[in-house]
């Protein structure tokens, strides 16, 4: 697979896999073994490039990530996040309570982390959300302390500002900013991309396949209690129906192209820069080699125009969250 540098000398796999599904939220937990068969089928299929966080399981999911990438470590990049408070003691099930980007913390979860993956370095370690109680200052000097220290090799963002951004890497340089950027949700477009080109940091899109809306797999009405997209506005009602209207019309396109509708939106994302490493989450080893495979898919000008004409952005109905 194609390798893309994002910032501070950061290379990693052109296509990232998204973890978060591996822990629940899109369904049931995968088993430890169903786990271990996809993350390594990812990396015998040139994805070498894992995202997780903290607050996935909450916890379980950096255990799985880490046991399952274990035999195959010198191979992979790992990213991980802190950013959160859960109530009471660190233990699956706590609800999550708010921010906490205090230096304290941000130490207490670097070690945690460290501990539950299983490494004795964190590849990319993210600011999960922005604080607004601690300095991005105060952020960036901590990250970059852990860096000198030998716990954590690249500082990462996510769903920051461009003025957040530009703060930041002033304290200690940025090699990524993360943020949810797909057909149907362009407002990075404004301000934060090209802040990151300027100052030379890399954008890893999540969800660039719209949590599966995009897909025509997702359809509104049909999303199980256990799936947290059936509480988001994008899903549901009269918005849900709308949205796969548009769906339905980028399928079409699909069928002309002779690809997915998933496979074309994902490689409208590839299309979009060098610096963009997209992680599509998904718990089935198919549909990864589906997103695999959109990584070859090379669109013309026209094909784009085409694309962005079947889902404008601002025809899009419903909030990302509740």
């Amino acid at each position: 697979m194609e390798r893309r540098r994002l910032g501070n000398g950061l290379e990693v796999s052109a296509l990232g896999l998204g973890c978060m599904s591996v822990s629940g939220a899109y369904g049931p937990r995968l088993s430890q073994v169903a786990c271990n068969a996809l993350l390594r089928g990812a990396v015998e299929r040139g994805v070498t490039f894992f995202d997780t966080a903290e607050i996935y399981g909450p916890f379980v999911g950096e255990e799985m990530v880490g046991a399952a990438l274990a035999p195959v470590r010198d191979q992979v990049t790992i990213a991980t996040k802190f950013g959160f408070r859960t109530g009471g003691t660190v233990e699956p099930g706590k609800p999550i309570q708010g921010f906490d980007s205090r230096p304290d913390h941000i130490r207490e979860v670097c070690e945690a982390s460290l501990d539950r993956l299983g490494v004795e370095c964190i590849d990319l370690f993210y600011q999960h959300r922005v604080d607004p109680d601690v300095p991005i200052e105060d952020v960036a000097g901590t990250v970059g302390d852990l860096i000198r220290e030998g716990k954590v090799r690249h500082f990462g963002m996510s769903e920051a500002s461009a003025d957040l951004i530009r703060r930041a890497h002033a304290v200690h340089p940025v090699a990524a900013v993360q943020s949810e950027y797909s057909l149907w949700t362009r407002d990075v477009e404004d301000a934060v991309l090209p802040t990151l080109r300027e100052l030379g940091i890399g954008f890893v899109p999540y969800s660039p396949l719209g949590r599966g809306f995009l897909t025509g797999g997702v359809k509104p009405g049909e999303l199980g209690g256990d799936d947290w997209r059936s509480s988001m506005p994008r899903f549901r009602g009269e918005a849900g129906a709308h949205n796969f209207r548009l769906v339905e019309a980028l399928q079409a396109l699909a069928v002309r192209k002779g690809v997915t509708a998933g496979q074309l939106a994902l490689a409208w994302v590839f299309h979009q820069g060098k610096d963009i490493v997209p992680i599509p989450g998904t718990r089935k080893l198919e549909r990864l080699e589906e997103n695999v495979a959109a990584a070859e898919i090379v669109l013309a000008d026209a094909d784009l125009q085409a694309i962005e004409g079947a889902v404008p952005s601002a025809e899009v109905q419903g909030g990302r969250y509740a």
